[in-house]
């Protein structure tokens, strides 16, 4: 019952992690386009945030940078999905299994 409880927990924190970071990520993409202050500290914490994990998705992908436009955001929103529906799915399935 315990270990039940503590699955599910994991899920669903990891399940509302990786969606804050697509709502942080989302924020960062709005505000690359509205060209906000770089000195500002809410873009300062959105790139601390988010560059790393879009640096290695270009550094990996470097077919998602074409033409001037960048979609590597669009690569990181579908690794997160496929995270939600395997990982997450898998532990909630998990717990469901355990009596």
């Amino acid at each position: 019952m315990l270990l039940r409880q503590l699955l599910l927990g994991i899920a669903y924190l990891l399940d509302e992690l990786l969606w804050l970071y697509s709502i942080v990520l989302l924020v960062a993409i709005v505000a690359s386009w509205l060209n906000a202050d770089p000195r500002n500290p809410l873009v300062t914490f959105l790139r601390a945030v988010t560059d790393p994990v879009l640096y290695r998705v270009r550094r990996m992908m470097p077919f998602v940078v074409m033409g001037g436009f960048d979609l590597s955001p669009i690569v990181v929103f579908i690794a997160i999905k496929l995270i939600q529906i395997v990982v997450v799915g898998s532990l909630v399935d998990l717990a469901a299994r355990i009596h």
